[in-house]
């Protein structure tokens, strides 16, 4: 059986919209929205009719209307901890928990809510798919050192589960039977664990821990930051930015930007090639942290996402690990199409359908 899937992929000045068949992409856009226009809204919730009515002009201009689509699809948003990664039906307890931003306000919030006010009167299902918020780990995994604080499970789950299940299927194995340190190389940096289908531990990409990327400085010394908190000369707002924002090789070179670093790399500029080297030597560290604390065989180092498509930092990584484990390669992050693969999966019946 064929079916027809509308998803939906809100960014926080874009919606992104695509339309498959099956696994088959037929149609696809980003669409743009008007900064000076969103800031006529409240919050993000205030959006949803606004972004509702882009979707619809999406389908409009491609001759589509809401009853030929079998399923919607949202990004997952800010939710409480999933216990289980995978597709989950949208229910209206999901629902009141991302309209009243219970767990937290991101432009992701709207995925789920977008798909339900689509499903809803036509009597069609909605889904997300592995949203941030899935948390596998092993208790062991929660202790930061510190009782007041406990590790969460914030992460790029829906490209870590999609890229290391598309991994699985080139080398003819299951998901479930690979031991695997997935790297997800973007604006944040996450690298998680994946144990026998379980991400057992992964870094917190959102102001928490792991190494600094383009513009998050991951883990930095406790006492330095205290120090700055209390310096008199930052906001509370002040100092989250400069950690998630203006943290990483924004703070150094003044980009988040890996192509430009790249380039200024290429014409000779000494100070780009520290700190991009810098920053490959730091995700090493915590690949190796993950490598050692799975006492397990690993099948495989896996590197995905945007900047995997950085020749340098790539080379410069495997000149670490490739004496020492496999590596595989798979630039980018193709999101629209994880969505659309995890709900398919569940329409065929090839998973189980969690349950929030």
């Amino acid at each position: 059986m064929d079916f027809l899937q509308l998803v939906i992929n809100p960014g926080s000045t874009s919606t992104k919209v695509a339309l498959f068949l099956n696994d088959k992409l037929i149609q696809e856009s980003t669409l743009r929205h008007d900064v000076v226009e969103l800031e006529k809204f409240n919050n993000i919730i205030g959006q949803l009719e606004f972004r509702k009515q882009v979707i619809l002009d999406f389908l409009l201009d491609h001759r589509y209307k809401l009853e030929q689509i079998d399923v919607f699809v949202g990004r997952g948003g800010m939710l409480k901890a999933l216990k289980n990664g995978g597709t989950y039906l949208v229910t209206e307890k999901m629902l009141e928990d991302l309209r009243t931003c219970k767990y937290g306000s991101h432009a992701s919030n709207l995925g789920a809510l977008l798909a339900s006010s689509f499903a809803k009167p036509l009597n069609r299902p909605a889904y997300i798919v592995d949203p941030v918020v899935v948390d596998e780990f092993e208790d062991i995994a929660r202790v930061s050192g510190q009782a007041l604080i406990e590790r969460k499970s914030i992460f790029h789950a829906l490209n870590q589960k999609a890229t290391a299940k598309r991994h699985a299927r080139t080398v003819k194995k299951h998901y479930e039977d690979l031991n695997l340190i997935v790297v997800h190389l973007g604006g944040g940096i996450s690298i998680g664990l994946h144990k026998n289908g379980r991400v057992v531990d992964v870094n917190n990409a959102l102001g928490g821990d792991g190494p600094f990327s383009p513009e998050r400085t991951g883990t930095i010394p406790t006492y330095p930051l205290v120090d700055l908190c209390f310096s008199g000369k930052y906001t509370e707002k002040q100092i989250k930015k400069l950690l998630v924002g203006q943290g990483g090789l924004v703070s150094y070179l003044g980009t988040n930007d890996g192509r430009v670093v790249e380039e200024r790399i290429s014409n000779g500029d000494s100070e780009a090639q520290f700190y991009f080297e810098a920053m490959g030597y730091n995700i090493v560290k915590y690949i190796g942290a993950m490598y050692f604390a799975s006492r397990s065989k690993i099948d495989g180092v896996i590197i995905t996402g945007g900047l995997a498509y950085s020749k340098y930092l790539i080379d410069y990584i495997r000149t670490y690990l490739d004496k020492l484990v496999a590596v595989y390669i798979y630039p980018g992050e193709d999101e629209m199409r994880a969505l659309a693969e995890g709900t398919l999966r569940i329409l065929r019946k090839e998973e189980k359908l969690q349950a929030y």
